[in-house]
């Protein structure tokens, strides 16, 4: 699953902030942004930008041309900002259509690294669904094949291996979304060692930081993290509340959206953050905490108390 900002909007959270605390956000444009880092993919060494972007229920429409064009300028501003992570699935409604729409609108196709998904369920059903996905985003690979909420703590890859092999995908992985799979979910980890994984993490949902994130970085996994804002739950504690004069000075935040996404980052297993994001703005800030400094372990802690603080 990915962002979705749903009592207080983003909108309003970085005006509030701003408003709170205009003397310590220095304004920069959008071209004067340094690229975000790049983090190295365990089993093969190839780098990926570390802020990306997931397409759940703000890339699930039809119909509707404005949504379409902002969405195209949301791709956009990833791809010049130096991003290209983009991660759906078939259980996002319309998602991976508009993926298709977008991709011929932009040309950027070959400028994204494309992460996708399939259901648990029987071969041929797997099979057909790998190849419904790939229909509508109009694409004959993926860069990531992801198997949907792992529940069984015996599951294999066989399949996504085969379609690794043949060149459907140059990665596999497995993600999780409740917290009642994750024994499963460990064992499957340790046992296959995918490529990637992907998990639903953020300050104000920890609970996959004791077991899952250290059982996936000892299995050799790039870590992907959703929701990083915790389906808006972030930013009703941050609206209204100034940044800490620390964090501005020590690792350069200038939204609440970048402290969050920071802490994430600032964690020495996570590859890549995958926030939801419908404005090009949003795109911007977002790709700006993948750049400056990190924070360190004491740092990570710190800024943990003060959201937990407010």
């Amino acid at each position: 699953m990915n962002e979705h900002d749903t009592t207080i909007t983003r909108r309003t959270a970085i005006s509030l902030a701003a408003a709170a605390s205009s003397a310590l956000l220095p304004s920069l444009p959008a071209w004067a942004q340094a690229a975000p880092i790049s983090r190295r993919i365990p089993s093969s060494g190839e780098l990926l930008p570390v802020v990306g972007i997931g397409t759940a229920i703000i890339f699930d429409f039809e119909n509707d041309k404005a949504k379409l064009d902002e969405r195209a300028e949301v791709i956009k501003a990833l791809v010049t900002g130096g991003g290209k992570l983009i991660d759906t699935a078939p259980s996002y409604g319309k998602a991976e259509d508009r993926l298709g729409d977008l991709f011929a609108i932009t040309g950027l196709r070959d400028r994204i690294f494309l992460a996708a998904k399939v259901r648990v369920a029987g071969r041929d059903e797997t099979i057909a669904e790998m190849k419904a996905s790939f229909a509508k985003m109009h694409v004959s690979k993926v860069d990531l094949m992801q198997l949907h909420n792992v529940r069984d703590a015996n599951q294999d890859l066989a399949l996504l291996r085969e379609w690794k092999s043949q060149g459907l995908s140059k990665y596999i992985g497995v993600t999780s979304s409740f917290d009642r799979d994750y024994a499963a979910v460990e064992a499957t980890l340790k046992r296959e060692k995918p490529d990637f994984f992907q998990i639903d993490y953020s300050m104000v949902d920890r609970n996959s930081e004791e077991r899952l994130i250290p059982a996936a970085a000892d299995a050799g996994c790039a870590i992907l993290t959703n929701l990083p804002f915790g389906r808006g739950k972030f930013f009703q504690k941050t609206a209204g509340k100034p940044l800490p004069e620390w964090a501005v000075k020590e690792i350069g935040v200038t939204s609440w959206a970048q402290y969050g996404l920071k802490w994430l980052l600032g964690h020495p297993a996570i590859n890549a953050v995958i926030p939801g994001t419908d404005k090009p703005q949003y795109m911007v800030d977002n790709l700006k905490a993948g750049t400056g400094n990190m924070p360190d372990a004491a740092m990570r802690k710190r800024m943990a108390e003060h959201f937990e603080a407010l």
